[in-house]
């Protein structure tokens, strides 16, 4: 599972708007939001950088977890 850290996603819009985001870049993704801990995991993504890429068009700034 790719993850990602995103300090700057902070309600459940932030949550809507990037699943959004994601699901548009990558549409078999399967996205979970951990929203107190700031993490957002994909799975079945075809690459870190279109979903961080995808992330970031949404308005946010994703660092990737290892």
């Amino acid at each position: 599972m790719l993850q990602f850290e995103v300090n700057d996603m902070t309600c459940g819009h932030c949550v809507s708007a990037i699943t959004a985001a994601v699901k548009q870049a990558a549409p078999d993704a399967a996205v979970a939001i951990d929203l107190p801990r700031h993490v957002v995991g994909v799975e079945s993504a075809p690459d870190a950088g279109v979903v961080e890429q995808a992330i970031r068009e949404a308005g946010y700034t994703p660092s990737r977890k290892s």
